[in-house]
């Protein structure tokens, strides 16, 4: 049986690979147009793993038994796993001093 972070690795990797091969595929589609996709689907598939179980007790899904909440919670993950990306900065950023 994989690992909780093999999971989250493998799951990653697919949802580039998947990005990937449809600019390929489709070679005059916009990469924001399959970036915008790929992040709804994701989107949409989080919205549907965390939904509460239905006990107002249960301690695991205190945090997300709101809609608020789960937004907040995507939230704080969006910008985790952004400032964790490679990506974060860009050499083009505005912000980014040059001499």
């Amino acid at each position: 049986m994989e690992q909780p972070e093999d999971i989250f690795n493998n799951a990653f990797q697919q949802s580039v690979e998947l990005a990937n091969n449809i600019a390929n595929k489709e070679g005059q589609a916009d990469l924001w147009d399959i970036a915008d996709g790929v992040l709804a689907g994701a989107i949409q598939y989080w919205l549907y793993s965390r939904q509460p179980c239905g006990d107002p007790r249960c301690d695991d899904c205190q945090s997300i038994n709101t809609a608020e909440l789960r937004m907040a919670e995507l939230r704080r993950l969006i910008d985790e796993f952004s400032i964790e990306s490679e990506y974060y900065h860009s050499p083009n950023d505005i912000n980014v001093g040059r001499a």
